[in-house]
């Protein structure tokens, strides 16, 4: 069963952002060490219930919803295949993510915008 294992918060002004998700819910925010401005949020401690995520400039995503939750798969094609035969759209070409894994943006058949992640194989 694919779970969800990341979300993504869409701001404006991250550093707005960031300073607000600290105060009210202590929050562990650091910027990621990649190929593009991305802020890692930790939400809680390792082996606590729940999901980190990250803050992204709403710009940078390419779409306007503000909130994007990434399922985990095992086979990025064949979801992005079972995406497509019941309705919904891929909205990106699959890219790949250093240290992470393969990933595409879609939407449901409402229109919702979703990740997908094929974890990276060591």
């Amino acid at each position: 069963m694919a779970r969800v294992v990341h979300f993504e918060i869409a701001v404006d002004d991250p550093e707005r952002a960031i300073g607000f998700y600290r105060e009210v819910f202590g929050w562990n925010i650091q910027k990621w060490e990649g190929p593009m401005d991305y802020w890692l949020c930790g939400t809680g401690e390792a082996g606590e219930p729940g999901i980190d995520g990250g803050i992204v400039k709403r710009s940078d995503l390419g779409h306007s919803q503000s909130t994007v939750n990434t399922i985990q798969v095992d086979s990025l094609e064949e979801s992005m295949a079972k995406v497509v035969e019941r309705g919904g759209k891929v909205t990106s070409d699959p890219t790949e993510i250093p240290g992470v894994g393969r990933f595409a943006n879609c939407t449901d058949t409402e229109g919702n915008v979703f990740g997908m992640e094929q974890p990276q194989m060591d």
